[in-house]
Parts: C-alpha cells; structure tokens; sequence
C-alpha cells in the first residue's frame, strides 16, 4: 500500500506530460498494489477527476485472482515480471493490445530506516509501450 501515492503521482505526471486520458491506452496496469492498494490509487486518481477504472489493471490481483489472500500485494517485481512477459505482450504481439502504460511499483526496503521507525518510501516508474504496424 505504500507505493499507491507514488503510482499516483507517476501515472498522473505521465498522462498529463502527454496531454493523454486513460481512455487513450488500452490497458493501464500496477505492479503489485493487491486490492488494497488498488483502490486507493483509483480513490487518488479520482479526487483529481481521473477515472482509471475502465482501462487499470493490477499484475497482483492479475496474478492471484480473488481466490488467494494478497489484499496489499505480494512480490512486486514477481508478479510485474510475470504478467507483463507472460499475458500482456502475448496480447500485445496478438495485436489484442496496441498501448499501454505499465507502471512498476514498490516499496524502498531498508533495515535501517525500519529499525530507525522511519517510513518505508514507495516507488513507481513508468513505460508506455505500443504496438508498431498493423
């Protein structure tokens, strides 16, 4: 839960430094903010009217479905790595998807600064990716 203000802060930069909507991609997905985390960045995102709803996804919840417990996510990187080599590019390269953002997420993890009760910081980056050709 703790990447979701930094996923909203990245997927709100990025569509307004491409003058875009949501609607302009077919798909919008997270890295691993579990349900939890999803709601709150869809929560975010619409204080500042951005309905992500009807193009977001999250590699989490993609992953684990409804059926496992994962309400505020698992492996970041593992789920990311999973559903974006596996179904999205099979669905890119079928030409089922011909844009989207994919914005990684995750938590900054330091011993220290745990053990010092400090916060743990979030991280998001993005990639638009798109399909060439027909």
């Amino acid at each position: 839960m703790t990447s979701s203000p930094a996923a909203y802060d990245t997927i709100s930069a990025l569509l307004r430094d491409l003058g875009a909507q949501p609607s302009d991609f077919d798909c919008i997905v997270t890295g691993d903010l579990g349900r939890v985390g999803a709601d709150l960045l869809l929560t975010l995102l619409r204080e500042d009217k951005i309905d992500l709803s009807p193009v977001y996804s999250d590699c989490g919840s993609l992953l684990f479905g409804d059926e496992q417990d994962a309400h505020a996510g698992a492996s970041g990187c593992g789920c990311s790595a999973a559903v974006l080599c596996g179904p999205l590019l099979r669905d890119m390269q079928a030409g089922r998807i011909r844009r989207l953002v994919f914005a990684g997420t995750g938590a900054m993890m330091s011993p220290t600064s745990v053990q010092q009760g400090q916060p743990i910081a979030g991280i998001c980056h993005a990639v638009v990716i798109e399909r060439s050709g027909t």
